[in-house]
C-alpha cells in the first residue's frame, strides 16, 4: 500500500474529526436556540460523521501495516470493511432522523429564527471545501472516497434544510413544520448516498473484478514480454490500495524450464515496473502447443 496516500488518507480523517466536532456544536446549538429541527438533525448527522471519520482512520492504519504471518496477503481488507461500516451508519442515521423528522411535523413548534440560515450557509461551503479536499486524495481508496462522499451528503442535508428554514420564513404561520419536511427529505439524500457508498465496498470486500481498463492495460503490459504469445487467464484482486494478479501466459512449449521461469519473472518485473499499484503477480506459464 502506498505510505504517502495512506498517511494522507489518516490525516484527512483527523481534520474530519475536528471540523465535524466544531460543525456538530453549532449546528445543535443554534438548531435549538433558533427552533430549527433541520438543523438539529443536520447537527446529529455531522456527529456521526465523527464516528464514521474515526472508523476511516482507524481502517487506513490497519490497512497499513505490512504482511505478516496470519495476514499473508496484507492487512488492505481494513480498507473497504471501513468504508463499509460508515456506509451502514449513514443509512441507520437516514432512518433515525426519518423517525424523528416525522414526529417532528406532528409536534406543533415555532418559525425557525432567520439566524440559522446564516448558520447553513457556513456550514455549506465548509463541507463543500472538505469533500473536495479529500475527493482530491481519494485515489484507488475505497474508504477516502467514501469520507468525500459522506462530507457531500452534509452539504446535501444543510442544504436541504436552507430551503425548509427559507419556505418556513416566508410562508409564515402555517408553514412552520416546512424545515421539518425539509429534514425529512433530506433523509433521502443520506440513504441514498449512504446506498452508492456500500456497494462499492461490499464488492471490494468480495474481490469483485476491477475495471475493465485496469485488467486491459495488465494484459498489454504482459504482451510486451517479447516471449509471451498469449495471455490466457487474468485475474486481479483489489487488497486496500493495491492489486493482486494471477495471469497465465502462453509461450512456446520447446523452452526449457529455465527459460519459463525467466519469462514468468519478467512478466512480474514489467507489471509491477509499469504499475506501481500492483502489489505481487502469480505467473503461470503454459507452453503451446
Amino acid at each position: 500500500m502506498p505510505a504517502s496516500t495512506n498517511q494522507t488518507g489518516q490525516r484527512l480523517a483527523l481534520w474530519g474529526i475536528l471540523i465535524n466536532a466544531v460543525l456538530a456544536v453549532v449546528k445543535i446549538t443554534a438548531g435549538v436556540v433558533g427552533n430549527a429541527y433541520a438543523l438539529i438533525a443536520d447537527g446529529v448527522e455531522s456527529m456521526l460523521d465523527i464516528g464514521g471519520s474515526l472508523v476511516i482512520w482507524g481502517g487506513m492504519r490497519l490497512a497499513g501495516k505490512p504482511p505478516d504471518d496470519d495476514h499473508p496477503y496484507g492487512h488492505g481488507k481494513a480498507e473497504p470493511l471501513a468504508a463499509a461500516v460508515v456506509a451502514l451508519m449513514v443509512l441507520a442515521a437516514a432512518v433515525g432522523l426519518a423517525v424523528e423528522s416525522v414526529r417532528e411535523i406532528l409536534t406543533p413548534h415555532h418559525t425557525p429564527k432567520p439566524f440559522t440560515l446564516a448558520v447553513l450557509v457556513g456550514v455549506v461551503v465548509v463541507k463543500e471545501i472538505l469533500f473536495r479536499k479529500v475527493i482530491a486524495h481519494s485515489a484507488d481508496s475505497t474508504a477516502i472516497r467514501t469520507d468525500a462522499w459522506h462530507h457531500r451528503a452534509d452539504a446535501l442535508t444543510s442544504a436541504a434544510a436552507f430551503v425548509g428554514i427559507t419556505i418556513s420564513l416566508v410562508g409564515g404561520p402555517g408553514w412552520e413544520s416546512a424545515d421539518d419536511y425539509a429534514a425529512l427529505a433530506a433523509c433521502g439524500l443520506i440513504a441514498f448516498n449512504g446506498f452508492n457508498l456500500l456497494l462499492p465496498a461490499l464488492g471490494e470486500v468480495m474481490d469483485a473484478a476491477p475495471p475493465r481498463k485496469l485488467r486491459a492495460a495488465l494484459e498489454a503490459t504482459a504482451l510486451e514480454v517479447s516471449q509471451v504469445r498469449e495471455v490466457e487467464t487474468l485475474l486481479v484482486r483489489k487488497m486496500g490500495f493495491e492489486y493482486y494478479v494471477d495471469i497465465h501466459v502462453g509461450v512456446d512449449g520447446g523452452l526449457t524450464v529455465r527459460e519459463g521461469h525467466a519469462i514468468a519473472h519478467a512478466v512480474k518485473d514489467r507489471l509491477r515496473e509499469k504499475h506501481p499499484n500492483v502489489r505481487d503477480v502469480l505467473v503461470h506459464v503454459e507452453p503451446d502447443a
